[in-house]
């Protein structure tokens, strides 16, 4: 404690030179600039996870199951009743996903048809992000489509046409006839009913939602599905129903929440997040060459202190002790405040939205960079200033040892 006391005199004490103290405090404030915007900068991209996350769960559903080996559940009526049995299931509904071929009057384009039940409104949130028309699959008169924002624009389609939307698929059985190339191929017609726009590429470029027989009629498909998608319970816990699901389909299936869904978007963000905390993490590690220049300067300005303590007794390990606190001192405390200052800066941006996106606000999802705020970041920022704490504690070491041999 003893130690501690001079330590702490030897930083806020008025130096012999201004040059210590002027240095002292840019040494300080690198530490609480650095870790603030460590903090900042983390919380920008968990925040960016969290959008992505919000927007995915609109047309992700909670839970997909699809086959380990192949491309379709040939007993997809089985695993529906299996999965409609467990305690935690309120909807489980069959999908079939493939390749098409759209065209509408002159226009064409390839697609992806996504065959789905017409009460598939119930499992996820589509009608929350249509922009034109309505969720219909069917009514007395025909079949329908629901097509993406993209499709929509570059097949010239929208609800009301009297034209038909018309899909082709290519036969999975049989053989080609070169005679006729276009037998090769089965076709439907449909109406659009609507238009629906998520504002994510992955759906808006190039999905359109089909009745689900409509879609294996196309695929030559019966009672196949290429998925089963869940929806839980309110109270479910979704890990514990994952796992019952799997104990009950066997390890022929995988079993997949919205997150391992889409497992390579959000590794790209983790490893953009991660490597911007290396960037970070390297300008605090420059900054830390300051805090250990003011302890060249203080050793340099304390000689006659350390000599007058040397001569009173006190040993080479407590005189080091010393300086070695008084480093510990400028970083964590530099630390603390950056991340104080972190978490108020977070708060008002997500209060407040400060810094502003670039584009055209209308066609945004969000004005504002969002921000959230994870503890274990907050945690893994103050490991990286103890260790940093501790190269600035054993360089401190070595210029003490080499100070005191001259003694």
């Amino acid at each position: 404690m003893f130690l501690f006391k001079i330590a702490l005199r030897y930083i806020v004490a008025r130096k012999a030179h201004n040059a210590v103290n002027i240095i002292s405090i840019i040494s300080m404030l690198g530490v609480v600039v650095t870790t603030a915007a460590l903090v900042c900068v983390l919380s920008v991209f968990n925040g960016f996870t969290g959008v992505i996350m919000s927007r995915l769960a609109i047309l992700d559903p909670p839970i997909a199951i699809t086959p380990v080996q192949g491309k379709v559940i040939t007993n997809a009526d089985s695993v529906l009743t299996a999965v409609r049995s467990l305690p935690h299931t309120r909807v489980a509904m069959p999908v079939v996903i493939d390749n098409a071929l759209a065209i509408f009057a002159d226009y064409q384009m390839p697609v992806r048809l996504k065959g789905v039940p017409d009460a598939y409104n119930t499992l996820t949130a589509i009608d929350s992000v249509m922009v034109d028309g309505s969720w219909t699959m069917h009514d007395q008169v025909s079949p329908y489509a629901v097509v993406g924002v993209g499709p929509a624009m570059r097949l010239h389609v929208r609800p009301g046409y009297l034209r038909m939307l018309q899909l082709y698929a290519p036969q999975r059985q049989g053989r080609i006839n070169l005679s006729n190339p276009m037998g090769a191929f089965t076709a439907d017609s449909l109406f659009v009913a609507g238009i629906f726009q998520l504002q994510q590429n992955a759906y808006d470029t190039d999905l359109i939602y089909v009745p689900l027989d409509v879609a294996r009629k196309l695929f030559d498909y019966d009672t196949q599905a290429t998925a089963i998608e869940v929806a839980l319970d309110d109270m479910a816990n979704e890990q514990q129903a994952i796992a019952e699901i799997k104990h009950a389909l066997g390890p022929a299936y995988d079993v997949k929440n919205r997150l391992m869904q889409q497992a390579t978007a959000f590794r790209l963000v983790n490893i953009e997040k991660w490597m911007a905390f290396l960037l970070m993490a390297f300008i605090l590690l420059i900054a830390t060459f300051n805090v250990i220049s003011t302890l060249s300067l203080l050793i340099i300005e304390k000689n006659d202190n350390i000599i007058t303590m040397h001569n009173l007794g006190a040993t080479h390990k407590q005189l080091t002790r010393i300086f070695v606190t008084v480093g510990w001192i400028i970083t964590l405390a530099g630390a603390a405040i950056g991340v104080v200052l972190g978490l108020l800066l977070c708060l008002g941006q997500q209060a407040f939205g400060w810094l502003k996106l670039s584009g055209d606000a209308e066609t945004m999802i969000i004005q504002a960079y969002p921000v959230t705020v994870i503890w274990t970041d907050v945690i893994v920022v103050f490991a990286l200033v103890a260790v940093i704490g501790l190269i600035t504690s054993a360089v401190t070491t070595l210029i003490m040892r080499r100070r005191l041999n001259t003694l």
